[in-house]
């Protein structure tokens, strides 16, 4: 079976860790913030994760780390990763907002389970090729697309099968 997450680095080095908080502090200098360590431990636990976390998840991870961050201050802190590049915000159909690194990372797109929620990540050169196709028809220049198939995984699937057997 394929890997489920499409990481071009297996996990953060220091350079990388120390390029995302530059990344952060620069943009926190521009909107006149100040640096925190809660901020920086927030960054660290979101980008040795590497993988699909909502707020509560973060918090949780955080949490263990630093036990006076509070949930508000990750849910800020994740906004700010957002608009300095750092992170993406990605819907999986579920309503619950979860937020993915960017640091460092190739485009890809997601297939998610509306049954049990699980997911799976995949590079598309067809797709990359179309959302320059379709910029060039428009006049735009495109910067970045999201892209997710909602389907049911084989687990999902068997089990509704497996179901419907048994009622039978």
């Amino acid at each position: 079976m394929p890997e489920k997450r499409v990481d071009d680095q297996p996990s953060p080095s220091h350079d990388m860790l120390a390029e995302a908080q530059h990344i952060l502090h620069e943009h926190l200098t521009q909107l006149g913030l100040k640096r925190s360590s809660q901020r920086d431990t927030i960054l660290r636990a979101f980008l040795e994760a590497r993988n699909h976390l909502s707020t509560e998840e973060l918090h949780a991870l955080t949490k263990n780390q630093d036990p006076a961050i509070g949930y508000t201050t990750v849910y800020r802190t994740l906004k700010l990763f957002v608009q300095c590049g750092l992170a993406a915000e990605v819907e999986f159909h579920d309503g619950v907002a979860r937020y993915e690194q960017r640091l460092n990372r190739r485009s890809h797109h997601h297939m998610i389970c509306t049954q049990c929620g699980d997911s799976v990540e995949f590079f598309s050169p067809e797709i990359e090729e179309l959302e320059h196709r379709i910029g060039e028809k428009f006049n735009y220049v495109t910067s970045q697309h999201s892209f997710q198939i909602y389907c049911t995984c084989e687990a999902c699937q068997k089990q509704s099968r497996d179901s419907v057997a048994n009622a039978q």
